[in-house]
């Protein structure tokens, strides 16, 4: 029986109307779903009846399964069904752990497929009215990770270039490390009123934005009790917030949600 075929695909930051028409189609195609907790369960109503759909939550530092116990399940699904979607939130190549699972097939001889998605670092800031590069303010942006392996013997992030040496920071699974994150790009010379936000459940309708400053923000952080999933985006671009946060967030809105007239959804709307 020839093998099926894995396809690792991006379901975006958790608004279901980011997720992209190749992994909606991919996802209604699908023999077997295997997903993570960060995919907004309304993108699995995209699934046949049929499909056999299969949890492996992964949440900060928990995880209900290991690595090496998902690897060894898209190989066994892999013999099962002709079509497994590998479903991960954002984009599976920025922090998704896509390209080790992608090793694992190519080291399995199982044909596989990247199906990119709208990562969190750009789209969850947007929705919150933060850009994060913008003319005079923004000319560079680092993706970086909060949650380091912790195998390590030390880290591999370069924090005295990183602190100084680019615009924007946007740290992915950092909440729970936000003090030693500050105090990082504090010691290598970037300003203690650095502005920051915090955003908790990007592009959901329960979205949470919190703004403070380098200084500030762990104290912020720990009173406010925010945990994850959150994104933490650190640099001036963060003022554009006080200025943006008025025009109304596209969350999960349809056309018919838009009670003024707006030429932009009259002609998509056809």
């Amino acid at each position: 029986m020839k093998r099926g075929k894995v396809y690792l695909v991006g379901a975006g930051p958790g608004d279901p109307g980011l997720l992209t028409l190749k992994g909606r189609d991919l996802i209604a195609a699908a023999d077997c779903v295997i997903y993570d907790y960060l995919v907004n369960p309304k993108i699995l109503e995209h699934a046949a009846p049929r499909a056999e759909l299969i949890y492996v939550g992964k949440r900060g530092v928990e995880s209900s399964w290991t690595q090496a116990e998902i690897n060894r399940l898209l190989i066994e699904k892999a013999d099962e069904h002709s079509i497994i979607v590998r479903l991960k939130g954002g984009d599976p190549f920025i922090f998704g752990r896509g390209g080790e699972e992608a090793e694992v097939l190519v080291d399995a001889g199982i044909e596989w497929e990247v199906v990119p998605g709208v990562t969190a670092g750009s789209s969850v800031a947007a929705y919150a009215g933060i850009p994060i590069t913008h003319r005079g303010l923004s000319s560079s942006v680092a993706f970086v990770t909060g949650h380091e392996d912790p195998s390590k013997p030390q880290s591999a992030i370069r924090w005295e270039s990183l602190a100084t040496g680019v615009d924007t920071l946007v740290f992915f699974m950092g909440v729970s490390r936000i003090g030693e994150i500050a105090d990082q790009l504090l010691q290598y010379g970037r300003s203690s009123d650095t502005p920051v936000a915090v955003i908790r459940w990007g592009t959901y309708d329960h979205q949470e934005t919190y703004i403070s400053t380098l200084a500030q923000v762990a104290d912020l952080v720990g009173r406010e009790r925010i945990t994850a999933p959150a994104l933490i985006v650190v640099g001036d671009v963060v003022r554009m917030r006080e200025k943006l946060q008025s025009i109304k967030e596209l969350k999960n809105l349809s056309l018919a949600d838009y009670s003024l007239p707006n030429p932009f959804f009259e002609a998509l709307a056809g």
